[in-house]
């Protein structure tokens, strides 16, 4: 954080505020804490440069620490994920995450931030979809939690699931 903020008292505040969130010292942001959102772009900007002007990524979308890069040569991803590791690794001291790392076929979707990406279209991940039903029977069907998913299921093919939204939040 140093490399974009230079005022000594709000490095302090939100060392502090980082800190005391934190199970384990030094390790983390603190999950679903409003800072957290601010601070990874900070942190992550050097790598969004990087996949930019280094490795001159076409395609390439991040939202927070997921991050998905699309191109039609499969042997230039296989070289960038090594160059993606190594750069994460020496100037970030991140990691990438053994069991979400894959090269697929837009055919077979892309699975990022909860949906599966399809070239005309997308589907709700099917764990998300167990979540969301399982909160809003947990919470009752309260108003604020189904607004909540109708409107996130406005951003895909998902007519039949709004209709199943409305169905379980008439039967509670």
């Amino acid at each position: 954080m140093e490399k974009y903020i230079v005022d000594e008292n709000l490095l302090w505040l939100l060392g502090d505020i980082i800190e005391s969130f934190r199970s384990r010292p030094m390790v983390g942001l603190p999950l679903g804490n409003l800072t957290s959102q601010l601070l990874i772009n900070i942190y992550m900007n050097e790598f969004d440069q990087f996949m930019k002007h280094g490795l001159k990524a076409e395609y390439y979308m991040r939202y927070s620490d997921d991050f998905i890069i699309l191109s039609e040569d499969r042997d230039w991803l296989l070289g960038a994920l090594v160059k993606i590791k190594d750069f994460l690794d020496i100037k970030l001291k991140l990691e990438l995450h053994p069991d979400k790392v894959s090269i697929k076929t837009l055919s077979s979707g892309v699975d990022f931030l909860g949906w599966v990406n399809f070239p005309e279209h997308r589907v709700l991940r099917t764990s998300t979809k167990k979540r969301m039903f399982n909160n809003i029977r947990l919470k009752n069907g309260k108003i604020e939690i189904v607004k909540s998913y109708l409107g996130l299921l406005s951003h895909g093919n998902t007519s039949k699931l709004q209709e199943a939204v409305r169905v379980v939040v008439g039967s509670l």
